[in-house]
C-alpha cells in the first residue's frame, strides 16, 4: 500500500533529479547556442518537466553523461503533448542551435514570463551581457 508521505517521497527524490539534470545539462552544454538553449529549456521548467521530452532530448554520451540531443525533439513538437505557448517556446529554443524553421512572431504566443527567458537567451546566444531585460517603467 503506498502512502501519502511515500508519494510526497518520491515526488520530491523526481524534483531532485530534474534539477541534477538541468544543472549538469546547462554545465556540460557547449557555449552558444547549445548552452543558451539549455538555460532557456531549463529556465522555463515545464518543457523539460515532462518524462516524454527528457527521453527524447536526452542521451547518455560514452562517459555515461547526460547531453542534450536536440536533434531528438525535431519534428516531434506536435505529438509532445504542448500547448500553444510551450510548442512556440520549443521551437524558439531548438532555433537556437539551428533546428527548425521557426519565425520570430511565434514570441507572439508567448507569455510575459516566457518571453523574458527567451529575451536573454537570445542575448546570451549574441554575447551580450550588458542590455538587461525586465519591466520597463
Amino acid at each position: 500500500m503506498t502512502t501519502e508521505i511515500d508519494t510526497e517521497d518520491r515526488a520530491a527524490d523526481a524534483d531532485d533529479d530534474l534539477h541534477t539534470l538541468a544543472r549538469h545539462i546547462i554545465r556540460t552544454a557547449r557555449p552558444g547556442g547549445d548552452r543558451a538553449a539549455a538555460q532557456a529549456l531549463v529556465d522555463e521548467q515545464t518543457i523539460l518537466a515532462l518524462p516524454h521530452v527528457r527521453r527524447n532530448l536526452i542521451v547518455h554520451n560514452r562517459h555515461r553523461e547526460a547531453t542534450c540531443h536536440w536533434e531528438g525533439l525535431s519534428g516531434l513538437q506536435y505529438t509532445l503533448g504542448l500547448d500553444e505557448r510551450q510548442r512556440a517556446f520549443l521551437g524558439l529554443v531548438l532555433s537556437m542551435v539551428g533546428i527548425g524553421h521557426i519565425t520570430i512572431a511565434a514570441a507572439q504566443s508567448l507569455d510575459e514570463r516566457r518571453l523574458g527567458i527567451i529575451t536573454r537567451a537570445i542575448l546570451q546566444l549574441a554575447g551580450n551581457d550588458t542590455l538587461a531585460v525586465g519591466t520597463r517603467l
